[in-house]
């Protein structure tokens, strides 16, 4: 129970269905601040708080969960190493996958419970063969389907989604925590990384990585403005370059290519981003892996639109092929395979291959990249 509305009404109906329910917030902050600022982050002690007094309104037992050594090893410092990688990762994923349905829900099943419950938007379902399926939710514009792509038969078959197996949308969520009489109601949804309150990013990788004065390079090689650290940018980026020189056609210019090795970013015109295929490393399968080339929808964020794909899995290696060319698509995110609704798995994403032949400075990410 995060302290929001989603994990809330999800206990409420767990419970409602007779389910035995104990509420758990994971204390996952070193040092957490008292309150939220605006729609920022979580894990504070008002957090916790709203999250006990939505336990005591369910009237199920609750405790506070102390991960926040697991939560940094496994989520923050991934990350801080992924930028400084030149890659962009994506935190939500490696949380669920590390501590929510790993550290979380190995505690919770040596402590004799069967489940962990949370308020995801997604649905797990028993196939025809009777194993476990992931499903998008069937409210599409909250589908969170995506970031649980990492979660494998085991953590699917202890797993619970309560929000996800109706069509209810987030507006008619609140009016039943509201029934339900739960203070939690009208809380604002946490956005962007729940570690980095304040939402700069950049400013957060700096002090744990310092900074170091960087070229910014057109696709020629030539030096067009200049940076204090390759890792606070981001393919596809194109607000706060501030270059020197503008381009030849004067149109605007996007973050091509992040090179940490000389600390040098590439720029150069949008259509230079588009993609047409990618490799992925390290999958993980909610199901049955592929075998052999087959047709799938992927989707490469969150929120994202999905597109036609052809994807194989070589030599532990996936190979993604999409019908169109894709924009913004950077090593070290996600890339979730789909058959219908059904959620196949997820990859991190180690190459791409662009349209234009434009070809990276940088070497791509080790096969193995940082394991906790």
């Amino acid at each position: 129970m995060s302290g929001g509305v989603d994990s809330a009404v999800a206990a409420a109906r767990a419970s409602e269905a007779g389910h035995d329910v104990t509420g758990v917030h994971l204390a996952l902050s070193a040092n957490p601040q008292s309150f939220r600022t605006g729609a920022r982050g979580c894990c504070t002690l008002e957090d916790s708080r709203d999250a006990r007094r939505a336990a005591d309104v369910i009237g199920i037992p609750f405790y506070v969960w102390d991960l926040a050594d697991r939560f940094r090893e496994d989520v923050v410092d991934d990350f801080v190493a992924e930028y400084a990688a030149g890659r962009t990762p994506n935190p939500c994923l490696r949380c669920n996958e590390k501590i929510k349905f790993a550290a979380l829900l190995d505690k919770a099943l040596a402590l004799g419970f069967d489940a962990v419950c949370t308020g995801h938007y997604a649905a797990v379902r028993t196939g025809p063969d009777g194993s476990r399926e992931l499903h998008r939710s069937g409210d599409a514009a909250k589908d969170q389907s995506y970031v649980l792509g990492v979660l494998d038969q085991r953590q699917l078959a202890h797993a619970m989604f309560p929000l996800g197996d109706t069509a209810a949308t987030k507006d008619e969520i609140r009016a039943e925590a509201e029934r339900r009489g739960l203070a939690v109601a009208r809380k604002p949804d946490s956005h962007d990384i729940c570690f980095i309150a304040d939402g700069d990013t950049q400013g957060f990788l700096a002090q744990r990585l310092g900074t170091r004065e960087g070229a910014i390079l057109d696709e020629s090689g030539a030096v067009v403005g200049s940076h204090t650290g390759a890792y606070g940018f981001t393919v596809g980026q194109r607000k706060g370059l501030r270059l020197g020189v503008p381009a030849d056609d004067g149109k605007p210019r996007y973050v091509l290519d992040i090179s940490p090795v000389d600390n040098t970013v590439t720029v150069g015109p949008a259509d230079a981003l588009d993609v047409t295929s990618l490799t992925a490393i390290r999958p993980r399968w909610c199901g049955t892996p592929p075998a052999g080339p087959a047709a799938y929808t992927a989707q490469l964020r969150a929120h994202g639109e999905d597109v036609t794909a052809t994807a194989e899995l070589v030599d532990g290696t996936l190979h993604v092929a999409f019908a169109r060319p894709l924009r913004g698509i950077a090593p070290g995110q996600a890339v979730v395979l789909y058959d219908g609704t059904r959620v196949v798995g997820s990859a991190t994403i180690a190459t791409t291959d662009r349209a234009g032949g434009y070809e990276r400075r940088s070497s791509a990410p080790a096969a193995a990249g940082r394991t906790a």
